[in-house]
């Protein structure tokens, strides 16, 4: 095909900055270029953050950055730069703290205005082409702020450099308010807070919190249920659960193909916002199973198989690596490749069959969505109790569906999300064995994905001296791997460990662990930064600590230091986990159910912590490493010494030295801090 225009980004890997390439616009990555021209010419820089599957950066493209008027103005009078914000969190964390500040409120796209040297002075979210009502049109902004710029363009840089100045304040002020000297050590109490909070905005009807739209947050149901399990807490296990429940009966979770879309746009979970995100369905899978674990429902089971299924097959690359995500729309329109209507399945399926599928998924004449249907199990009393005939339409459904319409995928593979996976898949491993070989399922593949996913993270983001990258694509691995890449990372080592045994896992999780201290944490205040200290320099240098849309870096780095305190019973590792919990505390004491993972990483200090050494005179057989699995959950870390790793363990945890291997295997159990005698068989260690 031939373009009529070509623009920078078309020497980019990104799948959202190469969907740009050929816009009008005279788009620029981020890049010193970019901001030099700007300097040269004395014009403002015009930055649009997104990412591939946004419906709304669909939009504004359409609408207008393949305007000639719009793309006329920008091309004059401005130098624009685009950035996929999941390439680079940390330009975005930066100017999304801008747009919520000025605004009180953010999102994506991400427009913001600023200076040569990146000193912001406008910021917004989505802006139509001209102005509808109260809200400005993008072509009217365009103009007035060009004229300001030739008239006075040094108020608009005092502005800019007010809003910089602005957010160095916040983030000094909040570092002085979550200093180690005054920061309290974690409690209790404030867990209790955070159930509290989250038991006034259950929606007791429909599950989830709050009123529409609604979102997964996983992490918070991760934190519920691990409180209901610790603290007996009925109410919270149930309120995890019935969310669960409810979201796997809606049609946020996509009935025919597997897997959850972002976010519902009702109380009921019935219509989703269809945009499928990797981090999402890794940290769904995680709660499912532990849901299972904690309540033994099938259903929950059943679901987290169904996301793997989908992941597995929708979102995997050829060389094991795991892709960002599947976009919102199809030829155009936001949800046509998910609506279904009657008459396409009695053609397909037949009119006895047909019926019976109509009627268990909701799919009528009226439609639910725009006159289609999206499939939901709302109409069905007991709607987790899978029949084999159905299940073999269904699967017919999904292969007329994927023929159908098609969907664009982000098939670039991040460091960071694709740890989030093999935390699943490190779960999935720990379910499998806990099962019979014939229940099993998709879960008994979860090792051999983690295997290559893992190899492929080796391969192409990990430097020899241990470092990170953020990104692979199309042969390319591109950009310094921020914090959320070292500390998922390192967690997601830890995970595999705590499965495998194989302690070269732990070993690389050590390894991780430091270059993410020493790159990221702040030595005199507490806490990680965002991006590396030898890392491109901002405006700003953040410490992200709320648990958003995902758990921060400084939440999972707070687990993976409490794992590594646990295991290795290493001074530096309890230390920093020390520091790190106490600068968590300081964030989250005004609103702590905003740090739910943080709290889930408290939860390892706060409550009876044991520790055990396996040592064996040959390694493991099966059927330990399933009792192991079964008893994961207990706040247990689990270390397993056979003459093979014993000196290699030493090493990495030394008070594993004075457990001798004997002929027959011994069991040391470590609890709070108090040793118990040896033992001779597992449950002897544990009863």
């Amino acid at each position: 095909m031939t373009y009529p225009f070509t623009n920078h980004l078309i020497r980019e890997k990104s799948p959202y900055l190469l969907a740009h390439a050929h816009n009008p616009v005279d788009w620029y990555p981020w890049c010193r270029e970019a901001f030099q021209k700007a300097e040269s010419e004395n014009k403002p820089v015009f930055l649009s953050i997104g990412y591939s599957t946004c419906h709304w950066c669909h939009v504004m493209e359409q609408e207008s950055f393949e305007n000639p008027e719009a793309a006329a103005l920008l091309n004059r009078f401005f130098v624009s730069v685009k950035v996929d914000r999941e390439e680079r969190p940390d330009i975005d964390s930066v100017y999304m703290s801008v747009c919520q500040a000025v605004n009180g409120s953010g999102g994506w796209p991400l427009t913001i205005i600023m200076t040569p040297d990146q000193h912001p002075f406008f910021a917004a979210t989505y802006l139509p082409l001209n102005t509808r009502g109260q809200t400005p049109g993008l072509l009217q902004i365009l103009r007035q702020i060009a004229g300001q710029w030739q008239e006075n363009p040094d108020r608009l840089r005092q502005a800019g450099t007010s809003v910089t100045r602005f957010l160095n304040e916040q983030a000094r002020q909040s570092r002085d308010s979550g200093q180690e000297g005054q920061a309290p050590w974690p409690d209790r109490e404030m867990l209790r807070r955070a159930a509290s909070h989250f038991l006034q905005t259950f929606d007791q009807e429909w599950g989830g919190f709050g009123q529409a739209p609604k979102f997964p947050s996983p992490h918070n149901l991760l934190f519920l249920l691990a409180y209901g399990r610790l603290e007996q807490n009925r109410a919270a296990e149930y309120m995890a659960a019935q969310t669960l429940f409810s979201m796997m009966r809606g049609g946020i979770f996509d009935h025919i193909g597997g897997g959850f879309s972002r976010y519902s746009t009702d109380r009921q979970w019935l219509i989703p916002h269809f945009e499928k995100m990797l981090y999402d369905n890794a940290l769904l899978a995680m709660a499912y199973l532990e849901c299972w674990r904690q309540t033994g429902a099938d259903w929950c089971l059943w679901t987290a198989c169904r996301i793997f299924t989908y992941v597995f097959r929708e979102l995997t690359g050829e060389e094991g690596e795991f892709y960002c995500g599947q976009d919102a729309d199809s030829e155009g329109e936001e949800g046509k490749y998910y609506g279904l209507r009657p008459e396409e399945i009695l053609t397909l399926l037949g009119q006895q069959r047909g019926e019976a599928f109509c009627a268990r998924y909701g799919i009528t004449e009226e439609g639910n969505f725009q006159g289609s249907n999206i499939p939901s199990l709302l109409g069905e009393s007991r709607p987790w109790l899978p029949d084999p005939g159905t299940e073999a339409d269904r699967e017919k459904v999904y292969q007329y569906r994927l023929n159908r319409y098609s969907l664009q995928k982000d098939d670039k593979a991040l460091t960071s999300w694709n740890s989030l996976m093999l935390l699943a898949c490190a779960g999935g491993i720990s379910a499998a064995r806990c099962l019979p070989r014939e229940q099993a399922g998709i879960l008994a593949s979860c090792r051999e994905r983690a295997d290559r996913c893992l190899s492929f993270l080796r391969r192409r983001l990990v430097t020899p001296e241990g470092r990170l990258m953020a990104r692979y694509r199309d042969g390319q691995s591109a950009g310094d791997g921020h914090l959320d890449d070292y500390a998922f990372y390192t967690l997601a080592l830890l995970e595999l460990y705590a499965a495998e045994f194989d302690v070269q896992l732990l070993k690389e999780a050590c390894r991780t662990a430091r270059m993410m201290v020493r790159y990221f944490f702040d030595q005199e205040e507490g806490g990680f930064y965002l991006y590396a200290s030898d890392s491109e320099q901002l405006i700003c240098r953040p410490k992200d600590a709320w648990d958003g849309a995902m758990p921060s870096g400084n939440s999972a780095a707070a687990m993976a230091l409490c794992r590594l305190a646990a295991l290795t019973a290493r001074p530096e590792w309890t230390e920093l986990r020390d520091r790190q919990l106490r600068f968590l505390t300081g964030e989250a004491q005004s609103m702590p159910s905003g740090f739910s993972f943080a709290l889930l990483a408290m939860t390892e200090v706060l409550y009876p912590n044991r520790q055990l050494v396996c040592v064996l005179p040959a390694e493991p057989e099966e059927d330990l490493l399933r009792r192991l699995a079964a008893a994961r959950g207990q706040n247990l870390q689990v270390l397993m010494k056979t003459p093979e790793n014993a000196a290699l363990l030493e090493q990495l945890a030394p008070c594993t030295a004075s457990y001798p291997i004997e002929e027959r295997g011994k069991y040391y159990l470590c609890e709070n801090g108090s040793c118990m005698l040896p033992a001779d068989s597992l449950e002897e260690a544990l009863a």
